[in-house]
């Protein structure tokens, strides 16, 4: 009998919230530092972020919820683990990746200046 957490619905909704925050808290990163405005939550943002890279490093540069998803059966390699379309999933390690490179530098450059 498959649980609430065995679902492969629950598991993308819980994936795409938690990437909605993320994005979000990296957009909010980088705007701060694009403005010249940091502020506590800029540090928070840093923080979560830089865990979050070393999160995805120590699981072999995959989300936890997706090999999560994969190993309890709820959803097949070839499958998104996100209530988003494959195209832009494949996107989002590049485009955010990127982004957050181009705000740390940026923060760096703020503090040096």
């Amino acid at each position: 009998m498959r649980t609430l957490l065995h679902s492969a619905v629950f598991i993308r909704s819980v994936h795409t919230a938690i990437f909605v925050v993320m994005g979000g808290l990296l957009l909010g990163f980088l705007l701060e530092v694009i403005l010249d405005h940091i502020t506590p939550l800029t540090w928070i943002a840093v923080v979560v972020l830089l865990l979050e890279g070393v999160v995805l490093m120590l699981n072999g540069w995959r989300c936890p919820l997706g090999t999560y998803a994969e190993r309890v059966g709820a959803i097949q390699t070839s499958e998104s683990d996100m209530l988003l379309p494959r195209w832009f999933t494949a996107l989002i390690f590049p485009v955010c990746s990127t982004l957050l490179a181009v705000a740390l530098a940026l923060l760096v450059l703020r503090l040096l200046t």
